[in-house]
């Protein structure tokens, strides 16, 4: 049987069709690269080639002066638990991550769960809590810092005078003190930040879940266990991950105001990469500590990640 071949009228506009559609992709994915290369070129710059160079310096004798930049590849890392301020930078990070993780996202929901409806004044509201969040970090503990001062501080002086203290009350002098003080900062520093993330989540939840439950006759911790807080799981996801990677990265707040003191209890894991580089003058030792952290971070992150992940299958 004899096949007829297809009409070349008929099959012309098909091919036609595919080429526009053809240079069409093209075009459109040479539009795409040109809005991603300066991106590209960014994060290329800023990130990938710097982190090539302390990856390449974490496996060197590097001083910051001058010296020969030999090759050390193990001891760089091996050396690193060998420094007596280490292991107490580790805990002491872990347990600040811990105090100001939860402290800080239990007043952030508590501030968004009580602007969460408009009404009148919610706005004003609003602004006054998050308007901490636009002072810088170094900003705001160099005004803590003043706030502190047990001499000049605008603090100690009132409780002195009312009785509840019998001198100057020294608010960083301690191990634990210092830790609150720096707790109390970072917490009124970033309340509004992340209240403003976990509001936006509560206002994306519809408002017919939760008047189908109170027709229901559900009380409000019912609603909020059976509602909110499932709807509510991204945006506590995002403030977690947030908040716990830069708790993990502490370093301002305890530079300017307990600069590690007292007797190197508050170092935190930051601040000891920040001596190795510019008190011992070894970038080779301050580059591997920081590869560390960042492979501990990513770990973290992954963790995170799948755990949320198998929550929402759940």
């Amino acid at each position: 049987m004899q096949v007829k071949a297809p009409d070349r009228e008929a099959v012309e506009p098909l091919v036609r069709t595919e080429r526009r559609q053809r240079r069409l992709w093209h075009s459109r994915t040479l539009q795409g690269l040109g809005y991603a290369a300066p991106t590209a070129v960014f994060v290329a710059v800023l990130f990938v080639l710097p982190l090539l160079l302390v990856g390449q310096m974490s496996l060197h004798d590097w001083p910051l002066l001058a010296g020969d930049q030999g090759g050390n590849t193990p001891e760089n890392y091996t050396d690193v638990t060998d420094s007596t301020l280490f292991w107490p930078a580790v805990r002491f990070t872990l347990l600040y991550t811990g105090i100001v993780t939860v402290v800080l996202l239990g007043l952030a929901l508590l501030l968004a769960l009580l602007v969460q409806e408009s009404r009148p004044g919610t706005g004003f509201f609003r602004m006054v809590y998050f308007l901490p969040g636009a002072l810088g970090l170094a900003s705001a503990s160099l005004l803590f810092w003043g706030m502190y001062s047990p001499t000049t501080g605008p603090l100690s002086r009132p409780l002195e005078k009312l009785g509840l203290v019998d001198g100057p009350v020294s608010f960083l002098g301690t191990p634990t003190s210092a830790l609150l003080s720096t707790v109390f900062l970072v917490v009124w520093k970033f309340a509004g930040f992340y209240m403003l993330i976990l509001l936006v989540g509560l206002q994306r939840i519809p408002h017919e879940l939760y008047e189908a439950a109170r027709m229901d006759g559900a009380s409000r911790g019912q609603i909020f266990r059976s509602i909110t807080l499932p709807l509510l799981r991204p945006s506590l996801a995002l403030s977690l991950l947030l908040c716990v990677t830069g708790s993990l990265l502490a370093f301002d707040q305890f530079f300017v105001l307990t600069k590690g003191g007292p007797d190197n209890s508050t170092v935190t894991v930051v601040q000891l990469i920040y001596r190795e580089a510019f008190q011992r003058l070894d970038l080779g030792s301050a580059a591997a500590l920081s590869i560390l952290v960042l492979a501990a971070l990513l770990l973290l992150n992954a963790l995170q990640f799948r755990g949320l992940r198998h929550a929402d299958e759940s």
